[in-house]
């Protein structure tokens, strides 16, 4: 590893679907539980009840003619507008996702070719030397993809990585469960790009772990709640309350070991970029990474939130907030030159990580 390589982003960008799915489109839903029988409370108080705790009152989806690899296309050619980077010179491309591309009309993941094999396609980049490649990583894998880039980028191997992050979980999500109201579609692109400084700067450290022997099925992939549900797909399924607990006990640890690793303390956060999968465990989250540090009151300004409007779009949630924040599209929310910044996730497997990144003092 070269000491004064670091990995710098030089470019964001995102596609956020333009069908907007408010709340009050799940009220005529026939919601079942686990054992396939309906809830003894109304549709619009177990909508309320889920906008409480969720803190989601819309989300997007892709229309009915696309695909993950489709905007996922998108958000790499507004990253690349906003870079000005020749798209000939990128080294990699990493798409982390899910599930794949699923047809509206026949709902299987569809793997091969991979992702980002047809996100290269759709750019037309002719360079053989660009290499294309799909990682699977539960939530997470947007931040993993960065991680991945940041060893290829400080060996001196390459220069230019695109990681993108997208899902289209509208297509995995079971009518008749009531966990389906948190999904969503998006897809956000980041490009890093190695520099020369002799201070530390860009991605700065980070931490990961997998915890498979209690934690492994906490989501899984399953028949619908519905008794009588006429098709065989399988769809996304989690225990919600476990996942909680299980964030909510880990996170913070595996964000104070990436600061500890950077030789940072929770003082020296300016931002705190976390997957947007539940609005009251984010909170949660923040609180107890702060007790961490001894603080008790910790500033919920530091955390931008996006996932009133657009819900939890799994690995495509960071790397699209991280977009709104580099154009000036979040409210109250504004990056600055030498600021650091956490982004962590948590998601299937189960996997969670944390990577530091601290903004140039100046642009490249």
């Amino acid at each position: 590893m070269n000491n004064r390589l670091h990995a710098i982003i030089v470019g964001t960008g995102s596609c956020i679907p333009d069908v907007v799915v408010p709340n009050d489109n799940f009220l005529t839903n026939d919601f079942r539980d686990q054992a396939g029988n309906n809830y003894d409370k109304t549709n619009e108080e177990v909508i309320a009840a889920f906008e409480r705790i969720t803190g989601i009152t819309e989300r997007r989806y892709v229309p009915d003619n696309q695909v993950s690899s489709d905007i996922a296309y998108l958000a790499a050619e507004d990253a690349l507008e906003s870079s000005g980077i020749d798209r000939e010179e990128l080294d990699y491309i990493i798409v982390a996702h899910n599930f794949g591309d699923v047809q509206a009309e026949n709902r299987r993941s569809d793997f091969v070719p991979s992702l980002a094999t047809r996100v290269k396609h759709k750019l037309g980049i002719r360079n053989p030397h660009t290499v294309a490649y799909d990682l699977a990583f539960g939530c997470p894998g947007w931040v993993q993809g960065m991680i991945q880039a940041n060893y290829y980028l400080k060996s001196g191997d390459c220069r230019r990585v695109m990681v993108i992050g997208v899902e289209t979980l509208s297509r995995i999500s079971d009518p008749h469960d009531r966990d389906s109201m948190i999904y969503s579609d998006g897809a956000g692109a980041t490009i890093l790009e190695a520099v020369e400084s002799e201070e530390p700067v860009g991605i700065l450290s980070h931490a990961a772990r997998t915890d498979t022997i209690e934690s492994a099925f906490l989501l899984w992939m399953g028949q619908s709640y519905h008794p009588k549900h006429e098709g065989n797909e399988i769809y996304l399924k989690m225990n919600g309350h476990s996942v909680f607990e299980y964030a909510l006990r880990t996170v913070p640890k595996v964000v104070k070991e990436s600061l500890d690793k950077a030789g940072l303390s929770f003082e020296d956060v300016d931002k705190v970029l976390i997957h947007q999968a539940n609005a009251k465990m984010d909170e949660a989250i923040l609180k107890r990474l702060g007790r961490l540090y001894g603080v008790k009151e910790v500033p919920t300004s530091i955390m931008p939130m996006t996932i009133s409007w657009l819900g939890n779009t799994s690995v495509a949630t960071i790397p699209t907030m991280l977009d709104l924040l580099h154009k000036g599209k979040l409210e109250n929310h504004q990056l600055n030159k030498g600021e650091v910044q956490v982004m962590t996730s948590v998601g299937a497997g189960m996997n969670i990580n944390s990577l530091i990144y601290r903004s140039p003092e100046s642009s490249k």
